[in-house]
């Protein structure tokens, strides 16, 4: 069963809709949202489980394209244009794959259509581990949360999901803070997350893959898969960007995404 997702609306013209990775929300492509919404009518969303969307026991690549799908229902878009990054390129191709008919024209950010091992693990130990009775401010969460996270980076991202309590929702002596995330449904569902992409395809319309050069989530031995599934896909890899090309590279991510929106996507 499809779950309503909150959602945020900018811009005007075709419809593209914004999907976040695991342990993301909607903010983390509004740099994406802000470059694209003066042409384009852009749809950032918050999958089911995170940012302020409902918490539900399911979580599998189906389920959330469903989402998406209604989504679209919703709102009255017979088609668009789909932009994920990581598990949300994973949502994106899923939903080509089991709706082609919806989707204009695809663009996946650093991830492909295969089975990964579990690579979360720390950051998931780290969540739970956090202390919230013992939150007092973002830098008492950090201070539990470098315990797990060496990098300060992932640390300010992860946080942004650390939300403070209305004052009148809170107990006393009890905790400030909590999560938005559902972290025990993202835990209890994460090998559903780590798998392929379900469905035999193939999508035939135009996709656009986006690898970032110093990240491994796109390899050569991914290409056939790749292409079996979405032939007409292209790879354009951008030189100094790791998984997260869309902050570290965005000027090169937009023009890519750009180019490859308006038509003019031969190499």
């Amino acid at each position: 069963m499809s779950v309503k997702l909150n959602h945020r609306i900018t811009g005007e013209g075709s419809p593209v809709i914004l999907l976040h990775g695991v342990f993301g929300s909607l903010e983390n492509l509004g740099g994406i949202a802000r470059k694209l919404h003066g042409e384009w009518q852009v749809h950032a969303l918050d999958e089911r489980n995170h940012g302020s969307s409902p918490h539900t026991d399911t979580m599998d690549y189906p389920s959330m394209a469903e989402d998406v799908i209604a989504y679209m229902d919703e709102q009255g878009i017979d088609k668009a244009c789909l932009l994920g990054h990581s598990m949300g390129g994973k949502v994106a191709m899923q939903v080509a794959l089991q709706a082609p008919e919806r989707v204009e024209k695809l663009i996946v950010a650093d991830i492909s259509p295969v089975s990964y091992k579990p690579g979360h693990d720390a950051i998931l130990d780290g969540l739970k581990q956090v202390d919230l009775t013992k939150v007092r401010s973002r830098r008492d969460a950090d201070t539990q949360l470098a315990k797990f996270v060496d990098v300060a980076a992932i640390r300010q991202f992860l946080l942004m999901n650390l939300v403070r309590i209305p004052n009148d929702a809170q107990v006393n002596g009890g905790p400030v803070y909590r999560w938005r995330l559902n972290l025990h449904a993202i835990e209890t569902c994460y090998p559903n997350l780590a798998k392929a992409p379900d469905g035999d395809g193939p999508y035939n319309g135009p996709v656009l893959f986006l690898k970032g050069a110093d990240s491994a989530y796109i390899q050569e031995k991914h290409r056939s898969e790749i292409y079996r599934l979405f032939p007409q896909a292209q790879i354009s890899t951008i030189e100094g960007a790791g998984h997260w090309l869309h902050a570290e590279k965005t000027d090169e991510f937009i023009a890519l995404c750009r180019r490859f929106l308006e038509g003019n996507n031969s190499d």
